[in-house]
């Protein structure tokens, strides 16, 4: 009886040994770990009238987060974010549509981007004529 004793307070301890790192605080820290990893791409765009960013009150503001799947209050998110994708982040490379016409009414609208596209820090600010013209650069990123 006393070899029994023995053995049972060596395997106990052994399975402690073996199996305790995977109770408790361990698996809680484990938890927090990211299950896959991917570039970050998260942005925050803003809008205002006026002429440049330094000048103008934002007026409607959007997140739009990319990865690991589209997201935010972005009204278009999964469509601005093939957009980007397409454009491989570059706002200026986003195309203009070519089937809209715009009045030459001039009511300067300013559009910025702050945040990350996949882990790079992105700051963008650009003045569209008006509203019509902001709405139809590229199909779907500026439009909220």
């Amino acid at each position: 009886m006393r070899n029994t004793a023995r053995w049972a307070a060596t395997l106990g301890l052994t399975a402690t040994a073996v199996c305790g790192p995977l109770t408790g605080a361990a698996l809680a820290e484990h938890s927090t770990t990211p299950s896959a990893f991917y570039a970050p791409s998260a942005l925050v765009l803003t809008l205002g009238h006026g002429d440049t960013a330094a000048t103008v009150t934002p007026e409607r503001a959007v997140t739009l987060t990319c990865a690991p799947t589209a997201s935010g209050t972005h009204p278009a998110a999964s469509a601005a974010c093939a957009e980007l994708r397409a454009a491989d982040g570059d706002f200026d490379a986003l195309t203009v549509r070519g089937d809209v016409l715009c009045t030459k009414e001039y009511d300067p609208v300013v559009v910025t981007v702050d945040g990350v596209w996949r882990g790079q820090r992105v700051s963008y600010e650009r003045t569209f004529a008006n509203e019509c013209v902001k709405s139809f650069h590229g199909n779907s990123v500026f439009t909220f």
